[in-house]
């Protein structure tokens, strides 16, 4: 029997938008979709054949309002993550309850194929036959299922392009806070050897395992794992004997601050660790933590509102 889950939606006028997105990914958030007033103007364009007119009302009121929208289960459990999630946002939301079917497949329609940096080409794998890769592009199909990362927030973006710019070929990639896998296959698509990831929601795992496979990379090529390298020992060991040239988390910086410490123990001698999720107004604290930990900051990518930072030991 399907799970049944709720689909949050808030709406934002265009300038808060971005700071009501960071404020909820700093809540923990784990993906969101936005949509634009271009996209509801076109949804009643679409489906005109069932209304005689629109409410001039409604269109003011929807004039310069995005919508942003978040999954949660529902049950109790889904409940306190939402409660967690809307701490310190004062707008109203609204519910609709969805099956897991609902759920996974009402995310495809903000997914297209979408060029990165100056190598990579992502394609969503519902659109695999249809899509025209650019020349000299690195495809990297991508199936989101139940977790999140497709490449469409600006943060993944950041990283995505300091990999291209920081993988080693024929060397291990330690990816913290896998999610979809996204980083992790893209460094491996780059040439990286090996790529290890690990991610605190168990669901995470097959997921990234399913991306890896897409894209014609076996078990020999990859690891995910869930664990939490905050608070298990055993696993930063475990992770530290891979000595990776490249470690990334695209995670949020209040999770980045506190790992920061745990990075020189996984990282090579002379390699890079590229995190990203950083709202511009921390950056500097980011960084701040980097240095104290013994890390150098040699980088810093900026994209709407949202920063990466590249260290080395």
């Amino acid at each position: 029997m399907d799970s049944m889950w709720l689909e949050i939606v808030l709406n934002a006028k265009s300038e808060e938008l971005d700071d009501l997105c960071a404020r909820l990914i700093a809540n923990g958030v784990p993906g969101l979709a936005v949509e634009e007033e271009e996209e509801f103007r076109a949804f009643l364009e679409e489906n005109r054949q069932y209304w005689d007119y629109v409410d001039d009302a409604l269109l003011e009121q929807m004039k310069g309002v995005s919508r942003v929208k978040f999954y949660v289960t529902d049950d109790a459990d889904g409940q306190k993550q939402l409660a967690g999630y809307l701490k310190g946002i004062d707008l109203p939301y609204t519910s609709v309850q969805l099956r897991e079917y609902d759920w996974a497949h009402s995310w495809q329609k903000y997914y297209r194929p979408l060029s990165i940096g100056k190598k990579i080409y992502i394609i969503p794998e519902w659109e695999r036959d249809t899509a025209q890769v650019p020349e000299g592009r690195t495809t990297l199909l991508m199936n989101p299922g139940l977790t999140f990362g497709t490449g469409s927030h600006a943060s993944t973006q950041l990283c995505l392009e300091g990999i291209e710019n920081y993988v080693v070929p024929g060397r291990p990639v330690l990816d913290l806070g896998c999610g979809s896998g996204i980083l992790a296959v893209a460094a491996l698509r780059l040439g990286a050897s090996h790529a290890t990831g690990v991610d605190i929601d168990p669901k995470a795992v097959d997921v990234a395992y399913e991306n890896a496979a897409l894209n014609g990379l076996g078990r020999d090529r990859c690891r995910f794992l869930a664990g939490n390298v905050l608070t298990d020992q055993s696993l930063v060991e475990e992770l530290a004997q891979v000595q990776a040239p490249l470690v990334l988390a695209n995670i949020v910086a209040d999770v980045i601050i506190p790992l920061a410490p745990v990075v020189p123990r996984l990282l090579a001698e002379k390699g890079a660790f590229l995190c990203s999720g950083i709202i511009d107004s921390r950056g500097d604290e980011v960084a701040a933590a980097l240095e104290k930990s013994g890390l150098k900051v040699i980088r810093r990518l900026e994209k709407n509102g949202w920063i990466a930072l590249a260290a080395t030991l």
